[in-house]
């Protein structure tokens, strides 16, 4: 079995969900049975009593998952707030190893892994865990989901950063166009990144104007973000990926 991926944003809306479906569909097509996980979905919606994941049950679409939505969707709340403040919310308590054990039930008949964190590496989880030590404890290399345009520079390299500090491979960057503004510096962008960081851009994903992340829309988005990350090549650096070096 391959490690997976742990995708990872720079920011909370930077289109993690629209990728990491993307990738689910792309790796079915290609006959990779793919284990999908969003470990916790905040801003969930109740429908008669119970918590509905959006995003949890997109993934599960994208990748043809029959897994049980409890395992894919471990913590499912109710606040468009952080996980550790929206849990406390609902005095919850957010537990890695329960998380863990998902993870493994979920892995055990998988090829490939495809794990969604919420917002970015330093989302608290809890009072002492965040979501980086989540992706350390998984084992997983990230795919790291970051804006086009102005700020990402900043806000991609303060990431791989965090990442290179605790030795977490990082198998490449996605750069996702989420607004459709013009903006020069989308691009700019690439290449001073791949200057500064050595960590290969697999793929550039312009904005896609009206195209929503439901699971009606899943062909389209599989259509739309396969189209322009190249598969083989993540899958590759899935299997070889290193910590990342800032130039």
């Amino acid at each position: 079995m391959r490690k997976g991926l742990f995708v990872t944003g720079t920011d909370t809306g930077v289109g993690k969900t629209f990728v990491a479906g993307g990738l689910a569909a792309a790796f079915r097509k290609a006959g990779i049975r793919t284990g999908v996980m969003k470990p916790v979905e905040t801003g969930c919606r109740k429908r008669r009593g119970e918590r509905i994941p959006q995003d949890g049950l997109f993934l599960m679409k994208m990748a043809g998952s029959t897994d049980p939505v409890e395992e894919v969707v471990p913590y499912r709340l109710s606040a468009p707030l952080a996980p550790r403040v929206a849990a406390e919310l609902e005095g919850i308590e957010i537990r890695l190893p329960h998380i863990e054990r998902s993870y493994t039930g979920i892995a055990s008949h998988a090829s490939v892994m495809l794990v969604e964190g919420a917002g970015g590496l330093w989302v608290p989880l809890t009072r002492r865990f965040y979501m980086i030590d989540l992706v350390e404890r998984l084992g997983l290399p990230v795919l790291l989901v970051a804006r086009a345009g102005l700020g990402t520079l900043n806000h991609t390299l303060l990431t791989l950063s965090c990442l290179a500090q605790r030795d977490i491979p990082v198998a490449g960057i996605v750069l996702n166009d989420s607004d459709g503004r013009r903006d020069p510096s989308k691009r700019s962008n690439p290449e001073i990144l791949r200057q500064a960081c050595r960590i290969p851009i697999l793929g550039q994903i312009p904005h896609a104007k009206g195209l929503r992340v439901t699971r009606s829309s899943a062909d389209a988005v599989a259509s739309w973000v396969g189209r322009r990350i190249c598969v083989a090549e993540l899958l590759r650096r899935m299997d070889r990926a290193n910590p990342p070096r800032i130039s």
